[in-house]
């Protein structure tokens, strides 16, 4: 294990943005147990699409989705707080 300084955007959090040495734009610190979850919401729709159930997976899709533009959000506006163009 390697200790370094990191450059923290937004307060620690779950999903915390931060700067690795050596990096130009920051990125997301997902904690495990919520790449667990991120994980086990993919895992649903894809079982639901095996299922052939459309509806089931649609509406996990959408939860998934909206999850990960909050997490957007969140960076982007870290981002913008700080006087950083986004890298996309």
């Amino acid at each position: 294990m390697e200790r370094v300084d990191v450059e923290l955007f937004t307060d620690g959090g779950n999903d915390a943005v931060v700067r690795l040495p050596g990096r130009r734009f920051p990125g997301v610190l997902i904690q495990g147990d919520s790449l667990h979850i991120l994980r086990s919401d993919v895992a649903e729709v894809v079982e639901a699409c095996g299922r052939g159930d459309l509806v089931d997976a649609g509406e996990s899709a959408g939860l998934l989705l909206a999850g990960l533009d909050a997490l957007l959000a969140r960076y982007s506006t870290a981002l913008e707080n700080h006087g950083m163009k986004r890298p996309y």
